[in-house]
């Protein structure tokens, strides 16, 4: 096992804006490289999404679908070793800067072939589920 010794908030922060960039362009497939090879989707309403193929596709379906912007804000990163958890907050846009899903997630990072990948990502979201009276 060999641990990673450059600062991960800037390796982790880099990739986040790579993912950003990718979103703005619609290329799912640079997202889908921002995982592991046994990386993991854990969405909120669905099965587990299992490696890369399966990451992009479902990526590509939400850039289908109209996100057109993602903005993720770091909370935390801890480090364990060859791993790290991360705590974040997500808002996705579509055209018009229109609010389509807001909420909170947790990645769990690995250092793999000496670059950061996701390995688990799981979000939920913070907008209301039923209508308020």
């Amino acid at each position: 096992m060999t641990t990673q010794t450059t600062d991960i908030h800037s390796n982790i922060d880099a990739l986040i804006q790579h993912i950003e960039h990718a979103f703005a362009t619609g290329k799912a497939t640079d997202i889908a490289d921002c995982y592991s090879d046994g990386g993991m989707l854990l969405p909120p309403g669905l099965d587990f999404i299992n490696g890369k193929e399966e990451i992009q596709a479902f990526w590509q379906e939400a850039i289908d679908m109209g996100i057109k912007q993602l903005k993720l804000d770091v909370i935390t990163i801890e480090q364990h070793g060859d791993t790290a958890i991360e705590m974040s907050h997500y808002t996705m846009l579509g055209d018009g800067d229109q609010l389509i899903d807001r909420g909170k997630g947790i990645v769990i990072w690995k250092y793999e072939q000496d670059n950061w990948k996701l390995f688990r990502d799981i979000w939920t979201t913070s907008l209301p589920q039923y209508p308020t009276n």
